[in-house]
């Protein structure tokens, strides 16, 4: 009864395996350690891996090159110091670069200076060395003085010729008005026109149908034109005719045209305008 009830309970019978492994996973981790130290406590590993960081750092900082300073944290620190060293090699060489500039901005400032020194001296100087004699400034008021003369005989006309320009500038415009005018009235005037489709209807489906569009056709206005024509079925075998035609607007209206087909009452029982366009 008591093996079963042991059974049952919840004892870490293989306590001793696992802790086991994790001594030998320490000893790996840090190096082997003596048969009295295996009661040591975590505080005392974490001091000692400290101290082993801390040899590696100043080894690392004394630039002692040993067979493990390629790894681990030593490895890691004395990369960064090279790097630190390559950087700050660059920064030597981009600050000889920016003075370089800086130098070369400085003399380039110098010369602008000189040049704008010197361009408002040459601009100073360059009316001083023309010299105009005696005779050319006597010459100018002169030859002004004869141009003011010779203007004011050209505004006097002793012979009237102002009136005879004025007289043939007159019959030109006459003349080119007059031309116009001929011109104008040879073109052709533009004559307004619409495109009417007509629906008309007989009284009844005996209706004769070549009859009624001849009535229609007959119809003779000036200014009309008659086109194309078609029977459509309305419905009970009665067709209507559909005609064409091309009206001037200022000669015949739709009224106008409406009136004179529907005289034709023994065929024509009515007219409608089904389409109407200007043309």
């Amino acid at each position: 009864m008591a093996t079963n009830f042991l059974v049952h309970e919840k004892i870490w019978f293989d306590k001793f395996k696992y802790d086991d492994a994790e001594r030998k996973f320490y000893e790996q981790m840090n190096g082997p350690v003596a048969g009295s130290s295996r009661q040591e406590n975590g505080a005392s590993v974490i001091l000692r891996d400290i101290a082993r960081a801390r040899e590696n750092i100043q080894k690392s900082l004394a630039g002692s090159a040993g067979p493990g300073a390629s790894s681990g944290p030593g490895g890691d620190h004395s990369e960064l110091i090279i790097r630190i060293t390559s950087l700050e090699v660059e920064n030597q060489n981009l600050r000889g670069v920016v003075q370089d500039l800086q130098r070369a901005i400085s003399k380039l400032e110098a010369r602008l200076s000189v040049l704008e020194k010197s361009s408002p001296a040459h601009r100073a100087t360059a009316p001083q060395t023309q010299h105009v004699s005696p005779m050319r400034q006597v010459e100018t008021p002169t030859k002004a003085a004869t141009a003011m003369e010779d203007d004011e005989d050209d505004d006097i006309d002793l012979f009237g010729s102002d009136g005879e320009d004025d007289k043939e500038a007159t019959r030109l415009r006459e003349e080119r008005l007059r031309q116009y005018a001929e011109r104008k009235a040879k073109k052709p005037a533009l004559v307004a026109k619409s495109s009417i489709l007509l629906d008309v209807k007989p009284w009844d489906d005996e209706t004769d149908m070549a009859q009624l569009e001849a009535c229609v056709r007959s119809v003779q206005l000036d200014g009309l034109t008659w086109g194309g024509s078609k029977l459509v079925p309305v419905g009970y075998g009665i067709r209507k005719l559909q005609i064409q035609c091309v009206v001037e607007d200022d000669k015949v209206g739709t009224d106008l045209l409406e009136e004179a087909i529907t005289k034709f009452q023994e065929h024509v029982q009515s007219v409608d305008i089904a389409a109407f366009n200007k043309i």
